[in-house]
């Protein structure tokens, strides 16, 4: 259904690898069985099924809506398969906008999400004109600890983070 009057425009950014764009139906089957595979999911909310799939993959894209930040699809410009995901976007819990990666296994350590990550939050201070990004990250989760380093990210404090003690890393500019 089209509502008149009603224009979203989600930003498009490029690196040299990637394109990072706007969810499109085409992408759901690959997200949502990225959601069931233990290993992949186990620093994010863990397994879910195709329809709590649905509603995470809807929630993302909603938030362009909501407040002009979410998360985008992350393309291959050379093969157009979409490697993953990244976000910019603000919880409705907290005043900073907050970083978020999540890659599909078989993509996993080729330096997608830092590159991702690096358009996201760049985007993020310029558009956004934010002054603090932060990002929350499980220690076990060292991948990711590292792709927060790499950003120039440093850790500030453990957080509770939906009944969990989680750190959480932040940058400045």
């Amino acid at each position: 259904m089209v509502v008149p009057g009603l224009t979203l425009t989600i930003p498009r950014l490029t690196t040299p690898r990637l394109l990072l764009r706007e969810y499109r139906m085409a992408d759901f089957d690959a997200y949502a069985q990225s959601m069931t595979e233990p290993e992949a999911t186990k620093f994010l909310s863990g397994v879910v099924d195709r329809r709590t799939s649905w509603r995470m993959f809807a929630a993302a894209t909603g938030s362009w809506v909501l407040n002009g930040a979410g998360w985008w699809a992350l393309e291959h410009r050379e093969t157009r398969e979409v490697v993953g995901e990244v976000g910019a976007f603000v919880r409705e819990t907290s005043p900073d906008f907050e970083i978020g990666w999540n890659l599909y296994r078989r993509f996993w350590r080729q330096g997608f999400a830092v590159e991702g990550a690096r358009a996201a939050l760049e985007f993020t201070f310029e558009s956004h004109r934010a002054k603090r990004v932060i990002a929350h990250i499980e220690v076990a989760n060292v991948a990711s600890v590292e792709v927060g380093r790499k950003l120039g990210m440093t850790y500030e404090t453990d957080v509770d983070f939906f009944d969990k003690r989680i750190g959480r890393y932040a940058i400045e500019r």
